[in-house]
């Protein structure tokens, strides 16, 4: 991620109420140039890995930041991230859990597979949005990530 260029972010979210108040948090502060919104573990992970439908990197690129939760359809979370991040070709993606799950054995097995962050979101409007904006502040603009 580079400062000036778009940030291209995967939000792998199958609530769509919870994928749009992230999306709204992080347009509301100008956070979300590019953003993807996918709502299965299995069309994340064509997506990353670029195979299936997605294997044209010109319509699919790979993302600079993805936000993950953990209870997704298909394939969840936790495997998704245990396949992205024990992949060579994705394994320096950012992945952000944001979650509703504060289970010890989640936070634990996130950290376990090499999440970057771990987020519970918030049950208020308010606080949620303020978690979008610190998140975009430090992984779109203070955040320092391997090209």
């Amino acid at each position: 991620m580079t400062t000036g260029n778009p940030v291209k972010i995967l939000l792998i979210e199958d609530n769509p109420d919870h994928a749009a108040l992230v999306i709204k948090g992080l347009r509301s502060n100008n956070v979300a140039n590019s953003l993807v919104h996918l709502e299965d573990g299995e069309s994340a992970l064509d997506y990353v890995l670029q195979r299936g439908r997605y294997a044209d990197p010109s319509t699919s690129p790979r993302p600079d930041l993805i936000l993950l939760d953990l209870r997704l359809p298909r394939v969840d979370g936790l495997e998704v991230l245990r396949i992205l991040k024990s992949n060579e070709d994705t394994m320096r993606i950012p992945v952000v859990v944001l979650t509703t799950s504060d289970a010890e054995l989640d936070v634990a097995k996130a950290y376990d597979y090499h999440a970057n962050s771990y987020m519970v979101k918030p049950v208020s409007f308010e606080h949620f949005m303020e978690l979008m904006k610190t998140l975009g502040c430090y992984w779109v603009v203070f955040n320092k990530c391997a090209e």
